[in-house]
C-alpha cells in the first residue's frame, strides 16, 4: 500500500491487470482502517462517470469496526490512464479480473472474514452480476446495492428497439460515440461549484460525464438481460433507491430531492430478480447517489445501512 490522494488515513493499492487492446491496464484498491478492527471489511465500487471520494462513507463503517476497502475499476479515476478510453467496457465481466484481485486481498492477505460489496449504480449492476458468477466461491457475505442500474432510463422504444441497434453497431464499432449522454443537471445537484455540497475531482467526475460509446452501451444492455432474466445470489441484498425519479433536462430544485439519473421504478421491478433474499429500503428525498443526499436523507440511508449489515452478521454461515 502507498499513500492515496485523500490523504491519511486512506492507502492505495495498484492490481496490475495485465494488457489489451489500448495497452497497459491497472485497478486501484483503496483502503481505510478501522481503528478497533473487526474482521469485517467493505468493497465499495463506484458508478458510471465516478470514483470513489465518499470518504463519509468509509467513516461511517470504519467506526463500526468495519475495514473499509474501494476498487477504482479499470479506467476510472485513479486506475484511468492517459491511453485509455475513460469508463470503457466491452463485457461487464472485464471487471471480474479486479473484483476477484481485490476481494482475495480483502480476505487473505488482510485477513477478513466477513466482507460486504456495495456499489452504486453501474458498480451496482457489475457486483451483481460477479456475485452471481461467484456464487459457489463464497466469496461475499452480503450486497448493498445503491440505486443500482437495472435498465436504460429512458422511454420504451428508446430502451429496446433503438438500444438495440446502437448494442449492435457496438459490436462492429465499439468505440463509436453514440447520443445517450448524462447531461449536466445530476453533477450540478453534487458539486459544490453548483447546488451541491461536495467537492471532488471534475477531470475524473465531469458534470456532463465522458462520452457513450457504442460497445460500453452493448455491455451495459447484455448484463441488463442478463440479470432481468434471474440471478440467484445466494447472499442477502439490501437493495436501496429514491422514492421518485427527476427526468429534467434542466436545472429544478426537484433534482436535489430525487434520483436525476436513473428509473428507480426499474430498481424495484426487477429487485426480485437478485435472488432469494432481497431487502428493499426506499428514501423519500433521496439522490441517485443515496450516500451524497441531504443530511437527514444521508441519516437514514446510513442508519438502514447499519441496521441491515449487523443482521447480516448475526446470520448463521
Amino acid at each position: 500500500m502507498e499513500p492515496d490522494v485523500l490523504g491519511p488515513p486512506y492507502e492505495r493499492q495498484t492490481i496490475d491487470l495485465g494488457t489489451d487492446d489500448e495497452g497497459p491496464v491497472v485497478a486501484t484498491l483503496v483502503r481505510r482502517r478501522a481503528e478497533r478492527p473487526t474482521g469485517r471489511a467493505v468493497l465499495y465500487v463506484h458508478g458510471f462517470v465516478d470514483y470513489f471520494f465518499q470518504t463519509h462513507l468509509a467513516d461511517f463503517f470504519a467506526e463500526r469496526g468495519w475495514d473499509f476497502y474501494a476498487l477504482d475499476l479499470r479506467k476510472y479515476g485513479r486506475s484511468l490512464l492517459p491511453h485509455q478510453t475513460p469508463n470503457f467496457c466491452q463485457d461487464i465481466s472485464d471487471y471480474f479480473p479486479e473484483l476477484d484481485a481485490a476481494a482475495e486481498i480483502i480476505r487473505k492477505d488482510d485477513g477478513h472474514d466477513t466482507l460486504l460489496a456495495m456499489g452504486h449504480s453501474t458498480g451496482g449492476l457489475i457486483i451483481s452480476l460477479w456475485a452471481d458468477a461467484r456464487r459457489d466461491a463464497g466469496t461475499v457475505d452480503g450486497l448493498v446495492l445503491n440505486s443500482p442500474f437495472f435498465d436504460l432510463n429512458a422511454p420504451w422504444a428508446v430502451r429496446r428497439p433503438l438500444a438495440a441497434a446502437v448494442s449492435r453497431l457496438g459490436r462492429r464499432a465499439p468505440h463509436r460515440i453514440v447520443p445517450f449522454g448524462l447531461g449536466t443537471v445530476y453533477g450540478e445537484s453534487l458539486h459544490a461549484d453548483h447546488r451541491g455540497e461536495w467537492t471532488y475531482d471534475l477531470a475524473w467526475k465531469p458534470l456532463a460525464g465522458f462520452p457513450v460509446r457504442a460497445g460500453w452501451l452493448n455491455a451495459i444492455r447484455t448484463g441488463q438481460r442478463r440479470l432481468r432474466a434471474g440471478l440467484d445470489i445466494p447472499v442477502p441484498v439490501l437493495l436501496a433507491c429514491s422514492t421518485r425519479s427527476f427526468r429534467g433536462t434542466r436545472w429544478h430544485d426537484n433534482a436535489s430531492l430525487a434520483d436525476a439519473v436513473l428509473d428507480v421504478e426499474h430498481m424495484v421491478r426487477y429487485a426480485p430478480r437478485l435472488g432469494r433474499h432481497v431487502t428493499l429500503a426506499r428514501f423519500d428525498g433521496g439522490l441517485h447517489d443515496l450516500t451524497l443526499s441531504g443530511p437527514a436523507v444521508r441519516r437514514k440511508v446510513f442508519d438502514e445501512v447499519g441496521r441491515w449489515a449487523d443482521l447480516v452478521e448475526d446470520l448463521p454461515a
